[in-house]
Parts: structure tokens; sequence; C-alpha cells
């Protein structure tokens, strides 16, 4: 419908299983006539934006989910001080998507990572599409970190969760989907190690989304989305609710501010 006359970016957040939402945000976006040419993602949204950016539709989209056994994501193994590898994941992507190319996709890509040896924050676009979404998928102090070049990368998210920065230079209009929106936790989930670790890189990511959610022309944040773990895989369809329900109410708005700039072009 507006696509057209005017180029759209989706920019998909990091969130672990809270990014089977984005699947949902999709499918309503797409149920409204509204097709994104170009996505950015961290982490999570990484997994989605490829598959999105490769041709697959929502549907698709879940039954790659329904056909993957994420848990296998989370088991500890022994080597490298009990970090588990994401090698389950390349395995998946390569099994689904044909090349092992950014520039094979159907739409343009970007992914965020973060380089362990320069502690800066790289946004791909080009080269080996799984080690890289591998790598952006790569939570620190859960998984091994991905070598790539001769360089060690973790998650894209410890940096730039919502990577909306690329798209706003290259798109119209750019719609932004934040799955780690900021909340208030308990003291005694503040008793450990872990539980310090895991605060302190949630704050490190709600602190770097903030400048980019100002980037977005629409920002959507699925209530509820909150009372859902990063690793809640076999809460898929609700996740996925949560998402289709959120983006669906706010068509009617997203579609107004698109016509609006419809007008003004």
């Amino acid at each position: 419908m507006f696509e057209d006359r005017i180029k759209i970016g989706l920019s998909l957040s990091g969130g672990g299983a809270r990014g089977f939402a984005h699947v949902g945000v999709i499918k309503a976006l797409q149920e409204a006539g509204i097709q994104p040419d170009m996505v950015s993602g961290a982490s999570a949204g990484s997994v989605v934006g490829a598959l999105y950016a490769a041709g697959f539709s929502p549907e698709e989209m879940l039954q790659f989910i329904e056909e993957s056994s994420f848990l296998k994501l989370v088991k500890l193994g022994i080597p490298s001080g009990g970090l588990s590898k994401l090698t389950y994941l390349r395995q998946r992507l390569d099994e689904v998507i044909p090349v092992d190319d950014f520039d094979e996709l159907k739409y343009p890509l970007f992914v965020a990572i973060t380089n362990l040896n320069s502690g800066a924050l790289e946004l791909k676009s080009k080269g080996p599409l799984y080690d890289i979404v591998m790598a952006s998928c790569s939570i620190p102090l859960v998984f091994q970190p991905v070598e790539i070049d001769k360089q060690l990368y973790v998650d894209g998210g410890l940096l730039c969760n919502l990577p909306a920065e690329p798209l706003s230079s290259r798109t119209d209009f750019v719609i932004g989907v934040n799955l780690t929106p900021p909340v208030k936790v308990p003291k005694k989930n503040l008793s450990g190690v872990v539980g310090i670790a895991y605060r302190c890189f949630d704050l490190s990511v709600w602190a770097n989304t903030q400048p980019q959610t100002s980037l977005c022309d629409y920002l959507v944040e699925p209530a509820g989305i909150v009372d859902y773990t990063i690793f809640q895989f076999n809460k898929f369809k609700d996740i996925y609710q949560l998402g289709y329900d959120q983006t669906k109410a706010a068509i009617p708005e997203i579609t107004r501010r698109l016509e609006q700039m419809k007008v003004e072009s």
C-alpha cells in the first residue's frame, strides 16, 4: 500500500524468547499492507530479521520456531568455563537459509554485534550471515563469544539493543520494536552474583536503547512482554500473540502517520 512512495524500516530489539513477538508484529504489519523494505536487529531480533530478510513469511517463521528445539540453546556445557556454544542456532540457520551471505538476502539487513577486543559496536550488513547472527545472540556469561576474522564477538544488545540508526538514514519511516522496557526488580533478585550480573546487563541495555527509540517514527512495546523471561521458549505462541495484538491495535495510528507522510511528500 505504502511501499511505492515511502521506504519503511523495521528495527527489532533483542530479548531472548521474547523475540517471538517480532513475528507477530510482522504478521500484523503485513496484514495491513505495510511491508518493510529494510530490517535491522540485535540478538533475537537478528534471528527474526534474518528470516524476514531471507523472504520468510510469518507462517514460515512460526514453522521454523516449532521445528526448533530452542531449549538446547541454554543447556550449559563443560568446555570454556561452562559456557554453551550457539552451534545449534547456526545449524538451524544453515538448514533454512540457502546461502551464508548477506548479499543473497531478499531485503537489506543490519545486525548489531559487540566486538570484545575493541570494545566497539559493529553493524554488519555484509559477510558470513550465520556467524554474525550467532555472535549477535551470544549473551555474555551464558554463551561463548564467536570468533570472526580473529576477533571475538558477543551480543549486540550489550551496546545497541535496538539498532534503528542504520535505518533512519536509509528509509523514510522507521518502526521500532522494543522487547526490553525498563522494569524494577525486588531486592531478593539481587542477592547473588548471577542476579546482579543480569541486572547490570539489563541496565546497559536500557541505557543504549533510549537514544535509538528517538530515531523511530513509531515504537511498538508489547504490553505484558516483561512477564516472560528471555528463556521461556515454550511460551512462543503466547509471546507471538502479544506482538500481534499490540501491533494490530497500533495499525490505525501507524497508517495515519504514513498517510500524513505520503501527503507531505
